[in-house]
């Protein structure tokens, strides 16, 4: 089985990429719905992009079409939200 990462930058990426390994495993949307408890239109509409849906969604359906999510960010030196700058000091003129 050949791994694939596709560059998720939009809602309708995910649903491609949903797509390509519900396909990939041999699976119909009807089944990939049964499996997490939703309908066969809602699979439809995640797939096409044409929805939003909640993380807990997302990884239900992430987990039964194998696909790992993982976060990943530009390593550049601009200070990241979760870290906080390191402090600096003021110095008077004088």
């Amino acid at each position: 089985m050949t791994t694939r990462t596709p560059l998720l930058r939009a809602a309708g990426d995910f649903g491609l990429a949903i797509q390509q390994a519900r396909i990939a495993r041999g699976k119909t949307q009807t089944e990939l719905a049964d499996e997490i408890g939703v309908t066969q239109s809602r699979i439809s509409a995640i797939e096409c992009g044409q929805t939003t849906i909640l993380l807990a969604s997302i990884l239900e359906l992430a987990h039964s079409t194998g696909i790992s999510l993982t976060a990943t960010w530009e390593d550049d030196d601009a200070p990241s939200p979760l870290t906080p700058e390191p402090a600096r000091s003021v110095q008077s003129e004088g």
